[in-house]
């Protein structure tokens, strides 16, 4: 197909494709998935071969949030059953951090519910930082507390992150249809200021909220322009109790189709498969480790993940090998920007001598690190773990099983086991 060959050789250079094509891998039909995959595959192994980083979530502060983003489980209003609770303690959250690092996750997430952190918490999650770092040695952390005043992306900085993450989630053009208590422009703001810190920026998107190909090829141009280290593609998990709890708009097959988008789009970046690939990808989840080179490791902020040794399993039965800590995930020409980028800035944290923009990612969610949430604000007490509603199997009118979403019930925030 002459659309894909012009597609690999710009990816191979970098080159930009046109809006055109772009959308033309959104319309391609499932007979020509597979090559579309192998396509896309061919760029992913030029600049990351065949490695997978693994990233892992740490939910420092969950539920009741101010913002209204309407895909979140945290949002203002939600009926949601997620657990709720306020800051986990620095050594808390470092005992969290442990769990996914002993599982092989090389970068930590860590996500705050809220509008954005106020000076107070900048100087808790750096605590909390520097507790990591300390009893982790030579993990990456990249913090998502929402939208960032002049200054905190220079405290985080300085205090020992890598890598900060704020989504777009959308195009600018619907964004204010999802939500109302922030703009696109909050969001764009929030990157640059992490860029212009030093940090490694992490901007990513939500796909399955009702957008249209146009939407999606415009966040994820407007990802490039932003010049983001990695690009989070989470697949919407709707939440009974949100207003977008309907949205059963995925198969598989197209979202292989909206990773390959992305890939060539934006073919030198880290691409991570984030909230939702067990949702929607299911069975093809293997598949997509052609296209993407990150995923996490485990559960979401407020959603349970496959196991964690399920993924690693999946990772090696799939012909890939998990990207060890000494490794630099950033092609050289990404990672020496980044590297220079934070010694400008003041540093890096401890991410430039060990690649920070070797890991340049950041992680999902809304407005933060995972996979749904748009950054929350203040919290009540801790929730106590219910017991799992027996499942009810429902099916969307597209076939969708509506019956797949696990809210998490364990890990940070509980008295259980994490899954990692």
């Amino acid at each position: 197909m002459d659309l894909l060959n012009t597609l690999v050789e710009k990816g191979l250079r970098r080159e930009l494709p046109t809006r055109e094509e772009a959308l033309a891998v959104l319309a391609t039909s499932d007979d020509e998935l597979l090559d579309v995959v192998a396509a896309a595959g061919k760029v992913r192994r030029q600049w990351f071969g065949r490695r997978v980083k693994l990233n892992y979530l740490v939910n420092l502060k969950s539920g009741l949030c101010p913002e209204d983003c309407s895909y979140c489980s945290q949002r203002l209003g939600s009926e949601a059953g997620i657990l709720k609770y306020t800051w986990l303690k620095p050594d808390e959250a470092s005992q969290a951090a442990a769990a996914g690092v002993a599982g092989g996750a090389k970068r930590v997430c860590l996500v705050a519910s809220g509008r954005g952190p106020t000076d107070r918490d900048v100087e808790r999650v750096g605590r909390t930082i520097e507790a990591i770092k300390e009893q982790n040695e030579g993990v990456e952390v990249c913090a998502c507390l929402g939208l960032l005043s002049d200054g905190q992306a220079e405290r985080l900085r300085d205090a020992g992150a890598d890598a900060y993450n704020h989504n777009l989630n959308t195009s600018e053009g619907t964004y204010g249809q999802i939500t109302k208590t922030h703009t696109y422009a909050d969001r764009v703001d929030t990157v640059r200021k992490a860029h212009a810190a030093g940090l490694s920026a992490c901007s990513g998107l939500i796909a399955g909220m009702g957008e249209t190909d146009e939407d999606l090829v415009d966040v994820v141009y407007a990802l490039r322009e932003l010049d983001s280290d990695s690009v989070p593609v989470n697949f919407l998990i709707p939440f009974e109790g949100t207003p977008l709890a309907k949205e059963w708009n995925l198969t598989p097959q197209r979202c292989l189709r909206i990773l390959a988008m992305v890939r060539f789009v934006c073919p030198d970046v880290e691409v991570r498969i984030a909230g939702g690939r067990e949702v929607h990808l299911r069975s093809m989840q293997p598949l997509a480790l052609n296209i993407a080179n990150s995923i996490f490791l485990g559960d979401y902020l407020t959603s349970e993940g496959q196991a964690g040794q399920a993924d690693l399993d999946m990772i090696a039965d799939a012909g890939f090998e998990v990207e060890g800590a000494g490794t630099t995930t950033l092609p050289r020409h990404r990672a020496d920007a980044l590297a220079a980028a934070g010694a400008a800035g003041g540093g890096c944290g401890s991410s430039v001598s060990a690649g920070c923009g070797s890991s340049a990612e950041k992680a999902e969610e809304g407005a933060g690190c995972g996979s749904h949430s748009g950054g929350c604000g203040p919290c009540g007490g801790h929730a106590v773990p219910a017991p799992a509603e027996e499942p009810q199997t429902e099916t969307a009118a597209n076939g969708a099983r509506t019956d797949l979403v696990a809210v998490r019930r364990r890990g940070a925030g509980t008295d259980l086991a994490p899954n990692a």
